[in-house]
C-alpha cells in the first residue's frame, strides 16, 4: 500500500538533497527524522536493518538508503523519484563549481581551493577513524580483521590503480577462513570496456559505482590513480580541490566522480559520470529490496564483507598519503596540520575544516 504520493515524495527527498551537508550521518539523521519520527512510515527496527543491509552493498550507502525509504513508501515509482530529488541539487551545485574551479579561476578561488584541498587528508583520516570501532566489534576474527585493514591501507597509499582487486582479495579469503562455500558467480562487469573513446572515464565511474565499500572515501585512491596518474584528466592539485566540493557540497560523496567527468569530457562527461556512478545504488534497491532480510542472513555476502570491510577502512585511511603527497606549497603542509588538529583533536566535521582551510588559503596567499 503507498504510503505517500509521488509529489510528497519529490518534495520531502529534494529538500534533504538540498539541506544535507555533513556527509552520511546527516543523511541518516534526516531520513530518520522524516520516516520514522515525523511521518512514521517506518519502524525504528526497520530502519536500523535498512541501515545495516545498505552497508552491505558496494557503493554509497546513505544514497542506498534514500532510494530504499523512497522505495518503501511509493514502491518502485517512489524509488526513482526520491532517489533523483536526493542526488541532483548537489550534482548542479557541484557541476557548477567544478566550471568555476577547472575554467580560469580569479586567483581568491584558486587560493581558496588550495587551502581546502590542503586539509582533505585530514579529513580522510577521520573519516577512517570514524568507521574503526563499531566494525572492529563485530569482526569475527580480529587477527584477520588487522591484516585486512594494513593491506587496505598500504594498497590505498602505493597502488591506487589495484585497490579494487585487494578489497575482492580480501572478501574471498575471508570466505575461505571462514569456510564459506563460494557461488562461484563473481562478476565485475567489464563490459564497459566497449564504449570506446570514453570507455575510461566509465570505467572509472564504475569502480566508484559498484566496486566500493565502507563510505565515500574509499573511492579516493581508486579516482585519483585514473583521473591524475593514468589518464592525466586532471592535476594533483585540482583532484585535491574535486574532493573537498564533494565533501562541502550536500549529497554524498560520490558527486566528486562529477567533477573528474567533467575535467575529463566537460558537462557531458559529469552527467555521465554521475550516471554511471549512482546506476549501480538504484539497481541494488530497484530489483533487492524486497530481498533485503535474506541478504543479511546471506553467509556468502557477510563472509565476504567482513574481509573487504575492514580493507575498505585501511584503504580510506591510507587513502591520506597521496592526498598528501599531491600538495604543492609548503604552507598547505601547515594547513593540513591546522586541519588535523580541527577534526581528529577537536573532532569537527569535515564542512567546517574544508571551509576553515579555504579561508586560511586565502589568507596566507593573497594578504
Amino acid at each position: 500500500m503507498h504510503q505517500a504520493t509521488l509529489g510528497t515524495v519529490l518534495r520531502e527527498w529534494l529538500r534533504i538533497g538540498c539541506v544535507g551537508f555533513g556527509g552520511p550521518p546527516a543523511h541518516i539523521a534526516l531520513l530518520r527524522r522524516l520516516c520514522v519520527e515525523d511521518q512514521k512510515w517506518l519502524g525504528d527496527q526497520e530502519f536500523e536493518d535498512a541501515i545495516a543491509a545498505c552497508n552491505l552493498l558496494p557503493g554509497p550507502a546513505s544514497t542506498q538508503l534514500a532510494i530504499f525509504c523512497a522505495w518503501r513508501v511509493r514502491d518502485r515509482p517512489g524509488a526513482l523519484v526520491g532517489g533523483l530529488a536526493f542526488i541532483v541539487p548537489g550534482l548542479i551545485l557541484i557541476l557548477g563549481l567544478a566550471a568555476l574551479f577547472l575554467g580560469d579561476p580569479p586567483p581568491w578561488v584558486i587560493a581558496a581551493g588550495a587551502g581546502a584541498g590542503a586539509a582533505v587528508a585530514a579529513v580522510a583520516v577521520q573519516a577512517g577513524w570514524s568507521l574503526m570501532p563499531p566494525a572492529w566489534r563485530r569482526a569475527p576474527h580480529r587477527g584477520r580483521w588487522v591484516t585486512y585493514l594494513l593491506l587496505g591501507a598500504l594498497a590505498a597509499a602505493t597502488v591506487g590503480p589495484w585497490l579494487v582487486l585487494l578489497l575482492i582479495v580480501c572478501g574471498l579469503a575471508e570466505m575461505i577462513a571462514q569456510k564459506v562455500p563460494s557461488s562461484g558467480k563473481q562478476h565485475l562487469g567489464a563490459s564497459l570496456l566497449a564504449l570506446g573513446g570514453i570507455a575510461p572515464l566509465a570505467w572509472t565511474a564504475l569502480k566508484v559505482g559498484a566496486l566500493s565499500y565502507g563510505g565515500g572515501f574509499v573511492i579516493i585512491p581508486i579516482m585519483q590513480a585514473d583521473a591524475v596518474d593514468r589518464y592525466q584528466w586532471m592535476t594533483g592539485a585540482e583532484f585535491l580541490n574535486a574532493v573537498a566540493l564533494g565533501q562541502i557540497t550536500p549529497g554524498p560523496v560520490v558527486h566528486t566522480v562529477a567533477v573528474v567527468g567533467y575535467a575529463a569530457a566537460g558537462l557531458g562527461g559529469g552527467l555521465l559520470a554521475a550516471l554511471i556512478a549512482f546506476g549501480p545504488s538504484f539497481a541494488f534497491i530497484l530489483l533487492g529490496a524486497s530481498r533485503f532480510d535474506r541478504l543479511r542472513g546471506n553467509v556468502r555476502v557477510r563472509g565476504f564483507l567482513d574481509g573487504a570491510g575492514p580493507a575498505a577502512i585501511g584503504a580510506i585511511l591510507g587513502s591520506a598519503v597521496p592526498l598528501a603527497l599531491a600538495l604543492d606549497e609548503t604552507w598547505q603542509y601547515a594547513v593540513l596540520a591546522g586541519a588535523a588538529v580541527l577534526t581528529l583533536g577537536f573532532r569537527r566535521g569535515p564542512v567546517l575544516t574544508l571551509l576553515t582551510a579555504a579561508a586560511a588559503g586565502q589568507l596566507l596567499t593573497l594578504w
